[in-house]
């Protein structure tokens, strides 16, 4: 049998680092997002995060002497255009802007930040191997996949993972929750190409400050096993329909506070057959980023 004839592997189930994080943070949150798919309103935070990715994805398509400051802040209104096409709903942030300047000192904040993004690196010094690449692997019937900000590999085939943040460098304390997301793509990554990156890089554009981190692949492989007590996690609790709140201060955020027991509410009837749909392959273009 050649390797074109081999069976495909069957996909129990998919994780993203966004929902592996979910469950994490609250298991009721992830039934929210990933089984009822019940939708979120979208935050200004959050979709400036999303321009300010196009606009340093669009950079890149420049030639390298090209790639200068005027040049990256003028991509911002045709940035925010594609961000409007591939999520319209992103309208309703500004209905109330009669005048149109909220929209403005809006798009200038954004405009900020890739400026701040200058501060912490020269784009026409380099030339990425991949720009807001989707990255997956099935390992043991989970599909591990998410979409990597950038990729540079060095001429020895080093490889750095970078991934832009538009808030600020989180306190030490959170230092963990923030790499968890770029040890998931540096796990892909290892399992995919054989290489474990040498470097994962976070760059908070809001505070100019970076966080890097080396990852070696004993740690990768106890990652591993981490995503799986996840996912094994999830399917128990979908087995038994029960996905409880964990409350916490994050809780202020959640669209969800009315469907939630912690406040009172009531979460809808638990659907039928979750766990043979559970994100088995969610294909939906690309999300708004965390900040």
């Amino acid at each position: 049998m050649t390797e074109s004839d081999e069976p495909p592997v069957a996909v129990l189930g998919s994780l993203s680092p966004s929902r592996a994080a979910d469950f994490k943070t609250c298991p009721l949150l992830y039934r929210f997002r990933t089984i009822d798919r019940l939708p979120e309103a979208p935050s200004k935070a959050a979709t400036r995060g999303t321009l300010v990715h196009a606009v340093l994805e669009a950079l890149f398509d420049l030639p390298a002497a090209a790639r200068t400051l005027d040049a990256a802040t003028a991509l911002v209104p045709a940035a925010w255009q594609r961000v409007l096409a591939e999520s319209p709903e992103a309208r309703q942030l500004f209905d109330a802007d009669s005048d149109g300047h909220e929209l403005s000192e809006w798009l200038a904040s954004a405009a900020d930040l890739v400026e701040n993004y200058f501060v912490l690196e020269d784009p026409s010094r380099l030339e990425p191997a991949a720009r807001e690449e989707r990255v997956e692997i099935v390992i043991d019937g989970l599909r591990l996949r998410g979409y990597v900000d950038r990729v540079d590999v060095s001429p020895a085939g080093d490889i750095r993972v970078v991934d832009y943040k538009t808030g600020a460098t989180p306190r030490e304390a959170f230092e963990a929750k923030a790499l968890f997301q770029m040890k998931f793509y540096a796990l892909v990554l290892w399992r995919t190409r054989g290489v474990v990156p040498r470097q994962l890089r976070l760059m908070y554009l809001a505070d100019t400050d970076t966080l890097s981190y080396a990852p070696d692949a004993d740690e990768l492989d106890r990652f591993e096993r981490t995503l799986k007590a996840i996912w094994a996690a999830i399917q128990r609790a979908t087995e038994a329909g029960d996905f409880r709140p964990n409350p916490s201060r994050l809780c202020a955020w959640c669209d969800h506070q009315a469907l939630c027991p912690e406040f009172g509410g009531t979460p809808p009837p638990f659907p039928e057959g979750a766990l043979a749909t559970i994100d088995v392959d969610h294909r939906t273009p690309r999300p708004v980023v965390a900040t």
